[in-house]
This record gives structure tokens, C-alpha cells and sequence, in this order.
């Protein structure tokens, strides 16, 4: 059992330079601010080939261009990875929410060209700040709506329009210099646990999950994906013992050796419950490079520089003790070198015409629109009641959703508030003041506290508007019943302009 140090030695003359050089170039990891940290910039002279983003570290576009150039100034060939699925997974508008809908309404409208064109669109203003690795897109097939962590970051229940709508995904953003990674290998659609706190269990026979769950990987395979990640998930058809990410039966014999795939696995965040819960950091950092993984995504909660020095310091001492061959290690590392070479070369000469408003016209396109009778239009102020669940991990708190602030702008005058858990719909009744209700809903299929408010505002006003802005699997109810198929910014606009125009 490997354990997480916090300081760090490095003795064995030239051999030993090596080794750690190549134990600091596997590791993606995250960092606390806005600027580049001192302990950054020095690990990055040191060998650290990679480092990620995530919502702490970004503010505006024109502050993280600045950041990343600050942290090339030290190593030129950087990676810079982001978690920018879009939709409802978004760093770079952490704070606004996303100007592009994510994976189910683009599987919703089911027309490849245009996910081509949102992924591009979102490849060129990913590559205008200096970031040149995306840790997307999902290619999870949404077997299980239940799902609570995959659920709208999904193309889709389907596995052919998932698998098509990756490949175009893939394809528009590394058409930008940027390099996609598909997610979650071997497929986290039918799981019931989220894997940010335990792990997962599929319990399907492999039939199932070759016929369901890969082929979408392959089609990745087949436009060239340069990274694909691995999924914290056990899968006992394919392996009884080892989540995938532990997994050499997943990693290297099933996506290397039978799927022929030859680009760079990455980690999911080893600091979930899953990994590190489980397995402790440390050991899982090990366990996964000697599985088959080549780089480790660690950071997405704070990361600092003694976690990355023990975790360097733990590789090192599995070389040595003979827990993970070297070669492994060493190929690895030349691994991720060779896709930030790649991403140097790919975006030398790339010019994308800028698409600013593509994502609001997939959002429109997405829209499903339901009328039960006479849905007249609304031109006065309305009240908005807004039903929090609670959040995944993966989305976070940061990032506002909804459609409040936008009916405010079309129909000055209007109010909101946020309800949640029992007696949601009684509160949300005691706040209107006459005025028409647009009820906001996100998953009401897997909450039995927001259908029973739905049940109490439709029985006390049955003019009610309702948006559903999740993955809408209960039935469409209310005067006018709106589907956005995800919580983006672009999806917030489009929904309310189709409640005032009834």
C-alpha cells in the first residue's frame, strides 16, 4: 500500500531525474486562484506537464487567457485542461451559465451538423484563452434516467444517436487545436450512485454492454478522440474486482488491446469518494497508471503542492519497489507529451470563424413545447417559482440556472423565489400575489417532493406554466409545458421567450 507524502526527495542521479520528471508528467492537477501559483510555475520547470481548471480559477475569458499565458511562460508544450461539457457542466461561464446547451438538447434536436457546430464554436473560444484540452465530451448512454450524475450531460437513452453525436462533438472541437477527451469509459448511463461519493455498480452482462454502452467510444475511436477518460465504475461482466479506472481488463485489454484505441487515457477526478475512499489517493494514483491510465486528473477539489509532491513521491516509490514497472510509467509520460505536441501542432494556422449566437440557436431548436387548452400569453409580471434540488458535484453550486433573471428582462415587475423539499408547493403559493406562476423544475421524475408541489400549484391555479429543466420523464402537465433539456444560460433565454409567447 502506497502512501501520500507531503515532501518530497529525489536521489538516484540521471535514472532518478527521470522517474520523477515522468511521475510529475502524468499528473493534471488543479489549483487554487486566478493567477498562476509560485508552486506551480516551479513544478512546471520540474517536469509537471499538465495542469486543469475548474470554476475557482476562472473569472472572465480575458483572465484566464492571461493565466495560462503566465503558466506557458514556463513550459511552452502545456497542457491546459478544462471540465467544459457545456451545458450544464461549464467552467468557463461558471458564473453566468453556459452560452451553449449541453449533450441532451443537442440529442434532442438530433442533427449532427449543428453539435459539430456548437463543439467548434466552444473549441474556438476554449483555444482564444490558452486552453488546449477538454475533458469532453460525455458519450454516456442514459440507460437509467434514475441516474444521479449523468442524467442531461447525456446525448440520450439512444445508442446510435449518442454514438453519432459524439463523434460530431469530437470533431468540431478538435477541428479548433483542442484536444476532446470522451467520457466515461466503459459508460456511467446506467448507474443509480454517484460515483463523486461511492462506487458505482453495473450489473449487466457484457452483450449488454457492448451492444449499449461502447459502441459511442468506438465511434470516438474513429474520428480520432486524443484522450478518452475512465469511469470510477465496477463492472463485474468485465471486471468482478477493480473499478475501470483500476481496471487493466478495462484500460488496457478491453480499450487498448480490443477497441485498438492508442491515444491518451485520463482519470476521472481521483479525489472522489470512489477512488479515494476506497483505495486511498495515493494507491489509486498507482493502481491507475499501472492499470493502463496516462494521466491522473486530481484538483477538482483543492489541490496543493504537497499533494502533488506526495503523489509524485508515490509513483517514484512504486518504480522502485517494483509495484509499477517503470516502462509503464515512462510511456505515460510520453504519452501526454505527445498530445500536447499534437495540440501545438493542430492549432498552428487554425482560424475559426467565430459562431457567437449558435448556441442560442440550439437552445430555440431544442425546446419541446407542450399546450393543455388555452395557453394565453403572458404580458404582465409573473411570479417564478424556482424547485432547488439538490446539486451533483459535477454541475456544482457556483452556476445560476433557471428563468428568472431572463422573464424579469422580458416582463419587468416579475418576482422569484426558491422552494425546496416539503410543503415547496404551499410555500410557493403563500408568495403569489395573484400573478400567473411560471413553476421552474429540474428532474421531477426523480424527486417525489417537487411533483407533490407541481400537484398543489396545478390544483390551486391550473393556468400554471411549467419548465421542466431537467431531463423531462414525467409527464408534460400545466397550461404550457416546456421542455429546455437542460439548464444552460441559452436554455434559460429560449424557454422564456417561448412563456411569453404562450
Amino acid at each position: 500500500m502506497t502512501t501520500l507524502a507531503t515532501t518530497a526527495s529525489d536521489s538516484g542521479g540521471a535514472a532518478g531525474g527521470t522517474l520523477t520528471r515522468d511521475a510529475l508528467a502524468v499528473l493534471q492537477p488543479g489549483f487554487d486562484g486566478t493567477t498562476a501559483p509560485d508552486w506551480v510555475r516551479r513544478r512546471l520547470g520540474e517536469g509537471l506537464a499538465s495542469v486543469a481548471l475548474f470554476g475557482r480559477n476562472v473569472i472572465t475569458e480575458e483572465q484566464v487567457t492571461t493565466l495560462t499565458a503566465q503558466l506557458r511562460a514556463e513550459r511552452e508544450d502545456l497542457l491546459v485542461a478544462i471540465d467544459e461539457e457545456s451545458g450544464d457542466v461549464t467552467r468557463l461561464d461558471v458564473r453566468t451559465g453556459s452560452s451553449f446547451p449541453g449533450n441532451h438538447a443537442l440529442g434532442a434536436v438530433d442533427d449532427p451538423d449543428l453539435t459539430r457546430a456548437v463543439s467548434r464554436e466552444l473549441g474556438r473560444r476554449l483555444a482564444a484563452c490558452g486552453v488546449n484540452f477538454d475533458w469532453a465530451p460525455s458519450a454516456d448512454v442514459n440507460a437509467n434516467p434514475d441516474n444521479p450524475v449523468i442524467g442531461v450531460r447525456s446525448f440520450g437513452a439512444s445508442t446510435d444517436l449518442v454514438a453519432r453525436h459524439t463523434a460530431a462533438w469530437v470533431e468540431g472541437l478538435q477541428s479548433t487545436g483542442v484536444a476532446a477527451c470522451t467520457k466515461h469509459f466503459p459508460g456511467h448511463g446506467d448507474t443509480n450512485v454517484d460515483s463523486h461519493h461511492a462506487v458505482p455498480r453495473i450489473d449487466v452482462d457484457a452483450d449488454t454492454l457492448y451492444a449499449r454502452e461502447l459502441p459511442p467510444f468506438r465511434a470516438a475511436i474513429a474520428v480520432g478522440t486524443r484522450a478518452i477518460m475512465s469511469a470510477h465504475i465496477l463492472v463485474p461482466a468485465l471486471d468482478p474486482d477493480r473499478p475501470g479506472t483500476l481496471s487493466r481488463r478495462i484500460l488496457t485489454e478491453l480499450l487498448r488491446d480490443e477497441l485498438g484505441y492508442q491515444g491518451l487515457i485520463v482519470t476521472d477526478g481521483m479525489e472522489m469518494r470512489a477512488i479515494s475512499g476506497t483505495y486511498g489517493l495515493a494507491n489509486g494514483v498507482v493502481l491507475a497508471i499501472a492499470a493502463g491510465a496516462d494521466a491522473i486528473c486530481v484538483g477538482g477539489g483543492l489541490c496543493d503542492e504537497g499533494t502533488v509532491l506526495g503523489l509524485r513521491d508515490a509513483l517514484v516509490a512504486a518504480v522502485r519497489s517494483g509495484e509499477l514497472p517503470e516502462e509503464r510509467l515512462a510511456d505515460a509520460a510520453a504519452r501526454v507529451r505527445d498530445l500536447a505536441r499534437w495540440t501545438a501542432q493542430a492549432h498552428s494556422g487554425v482560424d475559426t470563424e467565430p459562431q457567437p449566437e449558435i448556441g442560442l440557436v440550439a437552445a430555440r431548436r431544442a425546446l419541446r413545447v407542450t399546450r393543455s387548452g388555452a395557453a394565453a400569453p403572458l404580458t404582465a409580471p409573473v411570479h417564478v417559482a424556482q424547485f432547488e434540488p439538490a446539486r451533483n458535484i459535477a454541475v456544482g453550486d457556483q452556476t445560476p440556472w433557471g428563468v428568472a433573471a431572463e422573464l424579469e428582462r422580458l416582463l419587468p415587475g416579475t418576482e422569484s423565489a426558491s422552494f425546496s423539499g416539503e410543503g415547496a408547493g404551499e410555500a410557493a403559493l403563500a408568495a403569489l400575489r395573484g400573478r400567473r406562476i411560471v413553476a421552474v423544475v429540474r428532474d421531477e421524475h426523480r424527486h417525489p417532493w417537487m411533483g407533490a408541489a407541481l400537484d398543489t400549484l396545478l390544483t390551486a391555479r391550473p393556468d400554471t406554466v411549467v419548465v421542466e429543466m431537467g431531463l423531462p420523464q414525467a409527464a408534460p402537465r400545466g397550461a404550457l409545458h416546456i421542455a429546455t433539456y437542460g439548464a444552460a444560460r441559452v436554455c434559460s433565454v429560449a424557454a422564456a421567450e417561448a412563456v411569453v409567447a404562450g
